[in-house]
């Protein structure tokens, strides 16, 4: 049962590659020279991907990770508790202006914040998980991931669930309205 090799469709390298191009624009935004409304464009579109992940690592990951491990349920906790303080600070920054003085320190703090977070995913949860699953546990959870991804909600939204069931039925419904918001007023997915 023990996993040794990383397909590339499996829940590790689907989170992993979110990850990696999260952190390429946050490194984009810190390499500074961008117009207001280049950074505000990469910070919507910064937050649009943290979500949509978030949101599949609370549907699938987590209840993953309280199903296979020990300690489990204290681990996906930590976890949850991590993406709730970050999607408050994301909706803060939704309701910050560019030229605000706060929303550069905002930026940045959402970016080590998730940084951390990343790394106690990539360097304890991935590999333990990866040890306690199945290849094809571990491929079908990837499916899983990409399918949330695409019906998960662009916008954060503190105050709805963040465990299954409930997230699982709500956030298809807020996803839909966050499109809708999105398309109506131009902001790119």
């Amino acid at each position: 049962m023990a996993r040794t090799t990383t397909h590339e469709g499996d829940l590790v390298a689907v989170l992993t590659s979110d990850h990696r191009a999260v952190d390429s624009a946050f490194e984009k935004y810190e390499s500074g020279g961008l117009s207001e409304e280049q950074r505000r464009d990469l910070v919507d579109h910064i937050i649009t991907e943290l979500v949509r992940h978030s949101v599949a690592e609370e549907q699938y990951l987590y209840p993953a990770a309280r199903e296979h491990l020990p300690g489990g349920d204290e681990l996906a906790d930590h976890e949850i508790e991590e993406h709730a303080e970050a999607e408050k600070l994301m909706k803060e920054l939704e309701r910050l202006e560019v030229s605000d003085p706060e929303f550069d320190e905002k930026v940045l703090e959402l970016a080590r914040d998730i940084r951390h977070h990343v790394e106690e995913e990539e360097r304890g949860l991935f590999p333990r998980l990866q040890a306690a699953c199945t290849v094809e546990e571990l491929r079908h959870l990837g499916d899983k991931i990409l399918e949330a991804k695409e019906h998960a909600p662009t916008r954060p939204h503190p105050s709805a669930p963040d465990t299954p069931p409930a997230n699982m039925v709500l956030d298809r419904g807020a996803g839909m309205i966050d499109r809708l918001r999105d398309a109506l007023s131009g902001r790119q997915r």
